[in-house]
């Protein structure tokens, strides 16, 4: 674990540096939905502080008006009464999956990620206690599941493929575990980091 949290630090913005709104992928989101502000929101990239370094990973509800049935990060928009992106993220995973905040050790941030649906997501990375327990919220979320971080660290885990949005061919990246699609945001923010801390992609 030691290795792997050293790694991780690494490749980290400092939590004394946030970074700004306009994503690494603004370009692209730009052509997309165009160039208008976006709405602030925060994930939280939880690692067990086990053995394992399971990453922790949502299954959203069927329901949800946005990424029903996705595979995603537990998180949201950010709040007015939010004091930063750390509040947000650590906040929405207690409301989500039930996640103690007092079981959690931010670490840093990843660069802020653009959505189609009009966010501005800042992912922030921390460790989460082994022995933490976790209970999803059945209106947002169906199942929270675990994946070993270095399932995401064997090349062969990562696939490619192209899609076509709105008229534009656009590079897609997912990993399959255990019958999970990881795809999309999810996906895409997993490859930042796995980039930044030099792993070959």
């Amino acid at each position: 674990m030691d290795d792997m949290l050293a790694r991780l630090r690494g490749a980290l913005i400092p939590l004394e540096a946030p970074p700004g709104p306009r994503g690494w992928n603004h370009g692209d989101m730009a052509e997309l939905i165009g160039a208008g502000p976006r709405r602030p929101a925060a994930v939280l990239i939880g690692i067990r502080d086990d053995r394992e370094q399971n990453l922790l990973l949502t299954l959203r509800t069927d329901t949800l008006q946005q990424h029903a049935g996705q595979v995603a990060f537990p998180g949201g928009r950010v709040e007015p009464t939010d004091a930063d992106v750390v509040a947000a993220a650590l906040r929405e995973s207690h409301e989500e999956i039930g996640l103690d905040a007092g079981m959690v050790t931010p670490l840093g941030f990843l660069e802020t990620f653009e959505t189609i649906s009009g966010y501005s997501v800042t992912p922030v990375v921390a460790r989460v206690a082994a022995d933490a327990m976790l209970k999803p919220d059945p209106g947002e979320v169906a199942e929270v599941f675990e994946v070993p971080f270095g399932f995401f660290l064997d090349p062969a885990n990562l696939r490619r493929y192209t899609m076509d949005f709105r008229g534009h061919r656009r590079e897609m990246v997912e990993f399959l575990h255990a019958g999970y699609r990881i795809w999309g945001v999810t996906a895409a923010i997993l490859l930042n980091l796995l980039k930044r801390m030099g792993h070959p992609c």
